[in-house]
């Protein structure tokens, strides 16, 4: 069965991007337009790991862990984060939250494929 990633960005076209790199290792994707939206979006199904962005309107992205982390079927479920913050104060607050890997836009979706399997719940 195909493990399932939950993508958050308030770019479409980042969204698809990433998207297609994941649908092309053979993931399977829902995709959310800000944290708000990917709240919306749970309904208890199982999801393996988190990519969101950090700056979105409604809900950023280190709110939206706050919040997904809180909840019991996602407490463990990995998250990265996919945002041009750089800074270091940025990715402690992350850190903090829940977020377990931080990678900097622009991005080889070679590197984030990397990631996503290191981490990706079985």
């Amino acid at each position: 069965m195909a493990k399932t990633i939950m993508v958050i960005d308030d770019s479409a076209s980042l969204r698809q991007v990433v998207g297609i790199a994941l649908k092309g290792a053979g993931y399977d994707v829902i995709e959310a337009r800000d944290g708000a939206d990917a709240l919306a979006r749970l309904n208890g199904q199982k999801i393996n790991l988190v990519v969101s962005d950090v700056n979105m309107p409604n809900m950023d992205g280190i709110s939206f862990v706050k919040h997904f982390k809180a909840l019991p079927n996602y407490r463990f479920t990995p998250v990265i984060m996919l945002t041009t913050e750089s800074q270091e104060e940025k990715k402690r607050e992350g850190q903090a939250a829940g977020a377990k890997a931080w990678v900097v836009k622009p991005f080889k979706p070679e590197v984030l494929l990397n990631a996503v399997q290191k981490l990706c719940l079985p």
